[in-house]
């Protein structure tokens, strides 16, 4: 049986990181297992290619939620990276940390040492901005952060809205505050994406003390006692077991992360003796406190006047006009992510002047990833609540663990949360009917015209809105018995195991989950190391 000082499970976003950030020590042993294969397609390459991959099982898990009432009994897709660099190589791109007071809200809630002072320092070390100087910003890491490199007038004239609107320009939403509106920042090195295998385990990989396993699926941890000692795995239909000196660290996402700890007896005690297993450790909220931001996307038919991408994109000369923007000036659509601009403002439930909506803007339209752009000259607005009261659940549906477990998302079960993005439309469409921005568009497609009242435009809402793709929150830290790791992410009730991912958020974090998911993994890191010496 092989034998390694640290055993990662999972090549993700956090994955990568760690795994980069342990093996600077030579004396580390360090393997990742990735269920996934490599990242050597064009369109994980390309930065705009995440519209492609992001539905494409073979590089994405196409796991499904239950049926939920607050979606009008809809299933939501829930889409997570199966590839080197996991959700980093198939995702928008968008790098926004979040407000600062998110972090503060983490320690508040039992995440000693998670304030927003103690964590800046590990945004700045692991990232390069190419924008100007900040004390908020990092110029030497390895991850490439990017201003837009695209421009479009009817996004212009959207801005030009929202500032009449009354809502600040900002140039950095990753500086002094993430109020305001402007355009937002890419992991993008050169013409290409910058994903976590990119900036990370690539490079890291020539050590000779790191080793990679792709297509090898974890199926349970080991243990000795209360003591994890290593991993089993499948590939290519052989079972393998390795052997962690040091530690075992699960970076498999706020679903794969929890459906491991359930499938090796760490979970609700309940649950597992309903499946028959073992409860090596009872933690009741392992699996729980699921959060997501749920996403309403508002369209509007602009007059033809071509500032729209759906018409571009049926051009062969606008299409080799993007191309050579693309080859020769490593800028133009495609380079952009999920949003080109947008930006966080407040509803009327708003409280003290923090932001409880973020809104991105596209000039084009679509039904989801992967489906062909509308034939009309669609523009997209979509926005979400910030803080989601709501909270569903992650639980294994059997011991089979290539079985997906039940995904419960729970959407709008608060009150608050159904308040929120009800307002939320109406704030679009104010700034849609802005004289800014007034004479660009003929009809509202999305939701339309004839949902007016609060209870019409639930209604809409219930029936069209989608997931952002953020599930967080299933191994929620903090300092309570009940919490599932501790806030140095050691799991509760067992020694020599640690989960290092977005599962930890003890509440999801106002924006994209990325930049944060990476910031988890580089204080963790750290931990780590120093626990060792």
């Amino acid at each position: 049986m092989a034998g390694y000082d640290y055993i990662i499970v999972g090549s993700g976003t956090a994955g990568a990181t760690l795994a980069a950030r342990l093996s600077e020590d030579e004396a580390a042993r360090v393997l990742v297992l990735e269920s996934g294969g490599a990242d050597t397609g064009f369109w994980l390459k390309l930065p705009v290619g995440y519209y492609k991959s992001i539905y494409d099982s073979r590089v994405s898990h196409l796991y499904r939620g239950e049926q939920d009432p607050g979606i009008a009994g809809r299933q939501m897709d829930c889409p997570r990276g199966r590839v080197v660099g996991g959700s980093s190589s198939i995702n928008g791109l968008i790098y926004i940390r979040g407000q600062h007071a998110d972090f503060d809200d983490w320690q508040a809630l039992g995440a000693e040492g998670w304030s927003f002072n103690d964590v800046l320092p590990h945004f700045r070390a692991f990232e390069t901005y190419s924008g100007p100087p900040s004390q908020f910003r990092g110029a030497h890491g390895p991850l490439q952060v990017s201003d837009l490199r695209n421009d479009n007038a009817a996004c212009k004239d959207w801005l030009k809205a929202a500032m009449a609107h009354g809502l600040p320009r900002n140039d950095d939403f990753n500086g002094e505050t993430a109020y305001g509106v402007g355009a937002y920042q890419l992991t993008l090195r050169g013409r290409w994406r910058e994903s976590a295998a990119t900036a990370f385990l690539h490079p890291a990989l020539q050590r000779p003390n790191l080793t990679l396993e792709t297509n090898a699926h974890v199926t349970e941890i080991t243990f000795d006692r209360l003591r994890a000692t290593g991993i089993r795995y499948v590939k290519n239909g052989a079972t393998h077991e390795v052997h962690a000196d040091c530690e075992v660290i699960l970076c498999g996402g706020s679903v794969q992360t929890p459906q491991l700890l359930q499938l090796s007896g760490i979970g609700p005690a309940t649950l597992l003796r309903e499946h028959g297993l073992a409860v090596r450790h009872d933690a009741p909220e392992v699996g729980e406190n699921l959060q997501d931001h749920l996403q309403m996307r508002t369209i509007v038919e602009l007059d033809q006047r071509g500032a729209s991408l759906n018409d571009h994109i049926r051009n062969p000369l606008s299409l080799a006009k993007m191309g050579l923007e693309w080859l020769a000036q490593a800028r133009g659509p495609l380079t952009v992510g999920a949003g080109q601009v947008g930006g966080a403002a407040c509803t009327k439930y708003a409280e003290g002047g923090r932001p409880d909506l973020q809104l991105f803007v596209m000039p084009l339209s679509v039904d989801k990833p992967g489906t062909p752009l509308h034939r009309y000259s669609g523009f997209t607005t979509s926005f979400w609540q910030c803080h989601p009261e709501s909270r569903g659940s992650v639980r294994i549906a059997s011991t089979d663990p290539f079985a997906d477990p039940h995904i419960r998302t729970n959407y709008l079960a608060a009150e608050k949360d159904r308040q929120v993005i009800v307002e939320g439309v109406r704030l679009v469409r104010e700034l849609y009917d802005r004289p800014e921005f007034r004479h660009r568009w003929t009809r509202e497609v999305v939701p339309g015209a004839e949902y007016q009242s609060d209870a019409e435009v639930l209604d809409a809402v219930r029936q069209m809105a989608g997931t952002v793709y953020h599930l967080v929150g299933t191994c929620r830290m903090g300092s309570d018995a009940n919490a599932v790791v501790d806030p140095k992410l050691h799991v509760n009730g067992v020694d020599g195991l640690r989960v290092v991912d977005a599962s930890v958020m003890p509440k999801i974090t106002s924006a994209n989950t990325n930049a944060p998911t990476f910031m988890i993994a580089e204080k963790a890191a750290g931990m780590i190391r120093a626990a060792a010496r």
